[in-house]
C-alpha cells in the first residue's frame, strides 16, 4: 500500500455530455421517465454511457462481497442505478453503502457512507476536479474509492485521513474502515482480463 497527497484518479464508465441544462426539479421529473440514465451536474444533464466487462466485473465483485459482509445489519449496499444526491448534484455511483436506512420510496440517496467507482481514462478530469469535491463534501461520507479497470490499482481516501490518497496494488489487502471490512487486490480483481493481472498470473 502507497499513500499520497494527491487527488490524481480516473473514474467510472464512459459519459458522453448533453449539452441541454435543466433545473434540479426538471432533471429528477425527467430521470424518472427516462429508458437511461443520465448524471446532474452543475445543471447540465449528463448521459452515462454502458460499461465493459471488465468494469461490471469488478462493480460485481464488490458489491457482492460488501453485500455478503453487510447481511443483516444497519448499513445496505446499492448498485449503479441508484443515484446520490450530493449538493444539488446527482451521480451514479458503481457502488454505494448507506447506513441510514433510506426511505423505501426515494429514488436517490443523500447520506452515503461509502462509495466506490470503477474507473476509466475518458472522464479522468471530471472526476478529479468537480465530482471528486462534490463526493467528498457529502457530510456522511467516510470513504471513496476508485479502483482502475485497465490496471491494478485501488485508490482509498478517507475523511478521517483528511481525504489523502491511498494506493494498493496486487498482493494488497485492502481494508474499508467505514464498513470494517479487508478484501485482497485479488478478490476485488476476479475474472478481471488486464496486462497487469496476466503478468502476475504468469509468475
Amino acid at each position: 500500500m502507497t499513500t499520497h497527497s494527491s487527488h490524481s484518479t480516473e473514474t467510472v464508465m464512459a459519459l458522453q455530455h448533453d449539452k441541454s441544462f435543466m433545473t434540479e426539479a426538471q432533471y429528477l421529473a425527467s430521470e424518472r421517465l427516462s429508458d437511461s440514465k443520465h448524471e446532474y451536474l452543475d445543471g447540465q444533464v449528463v448521459a452515462m454511457a454502458g460499461a465493459n466487462h471488465n468494469h461490471s466485473r469488478i462493480s460485481a465483485n464488490v458489491l457482492g462481497e460488501f453485500r455478503n459482509h453487510l447481511k443483516g445489519g444497519d448499513c445496505e449496499t446499492f448498485m449503479a442505478d441508484t443515484k446520490v444526491k450530493a449538493g444539488q448534484n446527482y451521480f451514479y455511483p458503481d457502488v454505494v453503502v448507506d447506513c441510514t436506512n433510506p426511505a423505501g420510496d426515494a429514488d436517490f440517496l443523500t447520506s452515503p457512507t461509502l462509495i466506490v467507482e470503477v474507473l476509466s481514462a475518458s472522464t479522468r478530469k471530471i472526476d478529479t476536479t468537480k465530482k471528486l469535491l462534490h463526493y467528498i463534501n457529502i457530510p456522511t461520507l467516510e470513504e471513496y474509492v476508485l479502483i482502475e479497470q485497465d490496471i491494478v490499482s485501488i485508490i482509498v481516501m478517507r475523511r478521517k485521513s483528511d481525504w489523502r490518497s491511498e494506493y494498493y496494488y496486487l498482493g494488497d489487502q485492502v481494508t474499508f474502515d467505514a464498513i470494517q471490512l479487508t478484501l485482497s487486490v485479488e478478490a476485488i480483481y476476479e475474472r478481471v482480463d488486464n496486462d497487469d493481472l496476466k503478468q502476475f498470473k504468469a509468475k
